[in-house]
């Protein structure tokens, strides 16, 4: 957005104004997603948790503790720019879902959730290892959408141990945060775009299950 150049004539005399002021958007939009996953997503989710209605998932959240702090990194180098703000705030708040997902998570958890977990670990050792920025982008959204299995499962099996609103509000979250960068190229896109989709497909089985599955009380 920018505002106009305009002049002011007194006496036959041209007066400029000051030069154009341009409002940096992208800086908005990083803020507007940052006020979403702070005041919209995060306390009902933190709340549900406490309050034991929500029963997130260990595995997933560790895996995503670490990509997400990680893919923070790889976004700040691919110039990604305010977009970065977000998911820096992403990865701290996965990290501390996780360490209350100790105390509170859920107990469904499966052979086969511990396998997606050990794959993921050493996924995301491999991709530690990689000189190539590009291939490590790819990766981690890889890494981090595997990691969305366990919570997949869980949620499918028990849609009550969610909070939907949260998902949903995450992935509007991400959707300015998208709006937020600096540049668009394979390093920046891939991964916001993966966690968005896979938000949204967890807020479908969360609502869809709901209408099949009766709440245990």
């Amino acid at each position: 957005m920018v505002i106009c150049n305009l002049a002011k004539v007194e006496s036959g005399v041209r007066f400029p104004l000051p030069a154009p002021v341009e409002i940096n958007l992208k800086f908005f939009f990083a803020i507007v997603s940052v006020l979403i996953w702070v005041v919209g997503a995060v306390p009902p989710y933190i709340r549900d948790i406490i309050n034991n209605k929500t029963k997130p998932h260990a595995y997933t959240w560790l895996i995503w503790s670490i990509t997400q702090g990680t893919a923070t990194a790889v976004l700040w180098i691919g110039k990604g720019g305010w977009a970065t703000i977000s998911l820096l705030i992403g990865a701290i708040f996965a990290l501390l879902v996780f360490l209350l997902s100790l105390k509170y998570g859920t107990r469904n958890i499966t052979k086969g959730d511990t396998i997606v977990l050990i794959s993921s670990l050493l996924a995301i050792f491999v991709w530690w290892q990689l000189d190539s920025p590009l291939i490590a982008v790819f990766m981690v959204s890889i890494i981090d959408v595997l990691g969305y299995w366990p919570s997949f499962r869980k949620t499918y099996e028990e849609p009550w141990t969610e909070t939907p609103v949260s998902w949903a509000i995450f992935s509007i979250a991400n959707v300015f945060n998208i709006l937020a960068l600096s540049e668009y190229n394979l390093l920046t896109l891939p991964y916001i775009i993966a966690i968005t989709i896979a938000n949204l497909v967890l807020f479908v089985i969360c609502l869809t299950r709901r209408r099949v599955v009766t709440r245990v009380i």
